[in-house]
């Protein structure tokens, strides 16, 4: 990395690799962040995107794989935080090539970086990636996969909102419940219908206005446009898109009681989550309620089970009643609640194993799914 990139700002994060990887032959330009790997291999999926610069790609890979971290931790699991940046417009520039290119680069890091789909890419994206490595995840089930995360990542989701909802409004049930939920892709099209199934009132948007059309006649839908989606008077606001959007433009406009959704880094910074705090608001930390869909495709690590994927994410409900209950005692915004649970397993489970790269067991994982 060259030119104006602040190649110190990874250092300050603690993060322990960054790597920029070019195959100019296939139009491949990305870059690989692993920020911690204590508690095992950095597991983080690779997102493609169309960067306004390699700055701004910098930027989202060091504050995605940072998030790996908390998420992989607060779960439970034995694996570190890591992510991948494809700078490329998903819309154009896929192909085969592309992405056995990009394999090929996960695969000379031996295991210290574990790959799988997220913003822009998908299932057949991981199968070419499979070809050159074994360090992949959510492959098809034909592979010893569990193919698209998606729907777990959703069913995770719903059970952390239970929690909020039960914390907040004093209700066991979600009947009845409204929420606005902002972006209906790949999560937010599974949450929608799980809501749907338990009887929510739902408000959605999309930038894509295609994808609301479908909803048009279905009842207890309302489509609204991406600008009014801050404005709906739900009890939930469920940004289930891009990052960022809670930020000091769109916090005051927020009539909701729950911020609750599937995005990544909501927060546009620290002080909104304060802010949040400061206005009863309550947050779920992004990192803790969508790690449905991580838990799901670590299993295939040691062989996948379905029956273990829906035990563990129904686990996201205790953790998130653990947090709303640290912040309750401690009168502390729920997302610094959360920062600290994470932080005290990192710090706990490496004290008790020593340093652990997770290379030689990653490998062995990998040998067991071939």
């Amino acid at each position: 990395m060259s030119g104006n990139l602040e190649i110190e700002r990874f250092l300050t994060e603690n993060h322990e690799q960054v790597i920029f990887c070019q195959d100019k032959a296939v139009g491949l330009k990305c870059l690989i962040a692993i920020h911690n790997t204590l508690l095992g291999p950095a597991l983080g999926g690779v997102r493609m995107w169309h960067y306004q610069d390699t700055q701004q790609a910098l930027d989202d890979v060091l504050r995605l794989s940072k998030g790996m971290t908390y998420k992989a931790a607060i779960a439970g699991l034995n694996l570190g935080g890591g992510k991948a940046v494809i700078m490329a417009d998903p819309e154009q520039a896929k192909s085969e090539a592309l992405f056995r290119s990009f394999g090929s680069f996960v695969e000379t890091l031996n295991g210290r970086y574990i790959t799988a789909e997220d913003v822009g890419t998908d299932v057949h994206d991981m199968e070419y990636i499979f070809m050159e490595t074994n360090h992949v995840v959510g492959v098809a089930r034909s592979h010893g996969g569990s193919g698209d995360p998606s729907p777990w990542t959703a069913k995770g989701v719903l059970e952390g909102i239970r929690a909020c909802v039960e914390c907040k409004m004093g209700k066991n049930s979600l009947e009845g419940v409204s929420v606005a939920v902002q972006g209906i892709g790949h999560v937010g099209r599974e949450l929608v219908e799980l809501m749907l199934a338990n009887n929510m009132r739902v408000y959605i948007c999309d930038i894509d206005r295609a994808r609301c059309e479908e909803y048009s006649k279905r009842q207890n839908v309302t489509t609204v446009s991406t600008e009014e989606i801050y404005d709906t008077d739900a009890d939930i606001f469920c940004p289930s898109a891009l990052g960022a959007v809670i930020n000091e433009k769109t916090l005051p406009r927020l009539k909701c009681k729950i911020v609750a959704g599937s995005a990544n880094n909501q927060l546009a910074s620290p002080e909104c989550g304060d802010e949040l705090f400061r206005k009863k608001i309550l947050y779920a930390p992004d990192y803790a309620i969508n790690a449905g869909g991580l838990m799901n495709v670590s299993i295939e690590l040691e062989g996948y089970d379905e029956l273990r994927a829906n035990r563990m994410i129904r686990s996201i409900y205790y953790v998130m009643k653990n947090i709303l209950q640290h912040s309750q005692r401690e009168n502390m915004p729920e997302y610094r609640c959360a920062d600290r649970v994470a932080e005290k397993r990192v710090n706990d489970i490496s004290r008790i194993r020593g340093r652990f790269t997770g290379s030689s067991r990653s490998m062995y994982y990998r040998k067991a799914r071939r």
